[in-house]
């Protein structure tokens, strides 16, 4: 994107929130890299369980060992607004985009607040992304049938399904047995992909 000269993206304005979101993003998943072009954004591969709690039993074979790969795009009105996060792997079903139960918005990007106005312009985006790293949990979750819903929390601030991951864990691997039978877990692997939710972040 190429500005009018009187313009200028938010992190030429705000360097010191740049700089800030820099730290700590590199410190807490080094994995992710910063692009600076428009307004910026992060992209790269969460852990699967960035949380201060022992991860669960099974947990990689839920995820077949790997978290949310993702693009966190920032906005102009970046930090008055929050980033939006768009998941990439796996990506959600077409039908998935707008069903509550999935949070997940009709542009791809993750529904991680209920309201704009739960997102504090002082906190740090690295929650945002705690909370990304703890869809994916639930999203599979949802996926294997041991829940029909999304927690209002979020994972990463709710314990309450942790003792879920082993039971959808032995669901994944009966339905990797048994091809013909793999349910919702087996969709997130073969269906389509949702047309334009990758293109929302680039």
């Amino acid at each position: 994107m190429t500005y009018p000269d009187h313009i200028v993206p938010w992190w030429q304005a705000e360097p010191t929130r740049l700089e800030r979101d820099r730290r700590e993003i590199e410190e807490a998943f080094p994995d992710l890299a910063l692009t600076l072009e428009g307004e910026g954004y992060w992209s790269g591969r969460l852990p699967m369980w960035p949380f201060d709690r022992p991860a669960p039993s099974r947990l990689g074979d839920l995820l077949d060992g790997k978290g949310l790969e993702l693009r966190l795009v920032y906005g102009a009105a970046y930090p008055i607004v929050s980033p939006s996060i768009v998941p990439l792997d796996p990506e959600p079903l077409f039908d998935e985009l707008t069903q509550t139960r999935w949070h997940v918005l009709g542009n791809g990007a993750l529904c991680l607040f209920q309201t704009q106005a739960d997102w504090d312009p002082a906190s740090s985006v690295v929650d945002l992304l705690g909370r990304a790293a703890g869809w994916r949990v639930e999203y599979a979750l949802l996926k294997s049938g041991v829940r029909t819903d999304m927690t209002l929390a979020g994972i990463a601030h709710d314990d309450s399904l942790d003792g879920l991951i082993e039971e959808a864990a032995d669901r994944l691997t009966a339905a990797q047995a048994h091809p013909g039978d793999g349910g919702e877990e087996a969709s997130e692997r073969t269906g389509p992909s949702p047309a334009g939710a990758e293109g929302a972040a680039r």
